[in-house]
């Protein structure tokens, strides 16, 4: 039988052939845990009655919502989580120590590995799948399930092949395609199904591209997204000290795919997704002749706030300074990358602009902290979602586009193609 990379995932922890839409029980490598969802699992895990994780190491908790604490409550909240984290020793525990947002910091940190199944309460774990991982959002008793017993129940999605063609133009990433697609499909165009990026373009894609592309799937309705692992990705991997050993799976050629989607990558601008949908994509050029007024510009997220995001940025901020009316919020999404970030001079460079540089945190992203916006506000932004009251007050607007769109809109006071600056 000829499979996909996610059958032959699911096949190798079931320990038998299964196929797409068939149920499996399957062990979980990484349980992903964070300062807002871990408290439900928590509480169910100590209903159960259970007394200790089915395994410790198979457990990763990061603090990353609400930290540094914002109020009382987001105080109590995560004093929950760490609370449980001291009394099961927990040895992958991330707190204000060695802060990042959960998207960014596990693969930093070697505990994302080719080949496992990975679980988080939190939509945003098909990141992972950049890794050639199978990754996905799980409520938070499923989490607990998963803490008490190592496993899981899965119905293996069908997969959807998106085959990018081409070389990118000139400030066209990762985060373009993956609003290309939902722009084609739709917000609910790929429900429970995995999306598998494949094709020429991905050889043009460093990993903090194949991230973004990957964290977004779930934006069209995806279980999960998926790369298949190759030079880069090993080049990658290579200075992490991996929880364990890579398994690399590849789909088969003749392999069953509900259906195949293809993009010529090197007709694509950069891509602009107006309110109140990821799906309401607009191209730059569109985008410039709508003359749309910001407020504020935010850089960050676990979309795309990583070391290129800011270098991108940092190099069009360069000598400028942000608009008078306008405010530029930059979020480094972990320690590490903050650190780079000074090391090369970026930090600098966006404070001399006028931005505000913060800790990392996902705290703009859902409107909980650190850039929410007032009432008819305008914000371009590099997170993921532009909901209604997304980002701050419900008449609000949030326009998605990469680091390169936001940091040229910063400068101008209204949404901007960087390739004119």
């Amino acid at each position: 039988m000829k499979l996909t990379i996610t059958e032959k995932i699911f096949s190798e922890h079931a320990g038998k052939e299964v196929l797409a839409g068939q149920i499996t029980q399957s062990n979980i490598d990484m349980i992903i845990g964070n300062d807002i969802t871990t408290p439900i699992s928590i509480k169910a895990f100590r209903e159960s009655g259970a007394k200790k994780l089915a395994n410790p190491y198979g457990f990763a908790l990061v603090m990353d919502h609400y930290i540094p604490a914002k109020d009382i409550m987001s105080a109590n909240q995560a004093k929950i989580s760490r609370d449980f984290a001291y009394e099961h020793d927990l040895p992958y525990f991330f707190d204000e120590k060695d802060l990042g947002i959960e998207h960014a910091l596990l693969p930093e940190k070697g505990l994302v590995i080719p080949g496992d199944v990975i679980i988080g309460a939190d939509s945003h774990t098909c990141t992972h799948g950049a890794l050639g991982a199978f990754s996905t959002g799980m409520g938070s008793t499923d989490l607990a399930y998963a803490m008490i017993t190592g496993n899981n129940w899965f119905k293996v999605p069908q997969s959807i092949k998106v085959a990018f063609n081409g070389k990118p133009e000139e400030h066209v990433y990762g985060k373009d395609l993956i609003l290309e697609i939902i722009r084609q499909i739709g917000v609910d165009g790929a429900l429970y199904k995995a999306l598998e990026f494949t094709g020429d373009t991905i050889n043009y894609l460093e990993m903090d591209d194949r991230f973004s592309l990957c964290n977004m799937s779930i934006e069209a309705g995806a279980k999960s997204g998926i790369i298949a692992v190759d030079e880069i990705t090993k080049e990658f991997l290579k200075d992490k000290n991996l929880r364990d050993k890579p398994k690399y799976h590849y789909s088969d050629e003749g392999a069953n795919y509900e259906r195949i989607l293809e993009i010529d990558v090197s007709r694509l601008e950069p891509l602009v997704a107006y309110p109140f949908l990821p799906s309401n994509g607009k191209s730059i050029t569109q985008a410039v002749k709508d003359d749309i007024a910001i407020d504020q510009a935010f850089i960050g997220s676990c979309t795309n706030g990583r070391i290129s995001d800011l270098r991108i940025a940092a190099k069009i901020l360069k000598g400028k300074r942000v608009a008078r009316k306008t405010r530029l919020i930059i979020t480094p999404a972990t320690q590490k990358i903050l650190m780079q970030a000074q090391k090369e001079g970026l930090v600098d460079i966006f404070i001399e602009a006028g931005a505000v540089v913060s800790n990392p945190t996902c705290g703009a992203c859902l409107g909980g902290y650190m850039g929410i916006l007032g009432a008819g506000e305008r914000c371009i932004s590099t997170t993921n979602r532009n909901f209604i009251g997304r980002m701050g007050d419900r008449s609000s607007e949030i326009y998605l586009s990469n680091s390169a769109v936001a940091a040229a809109s910063a400068i101008t006071g209204k949404i901007t193609d960087p390739r004119d600056l």
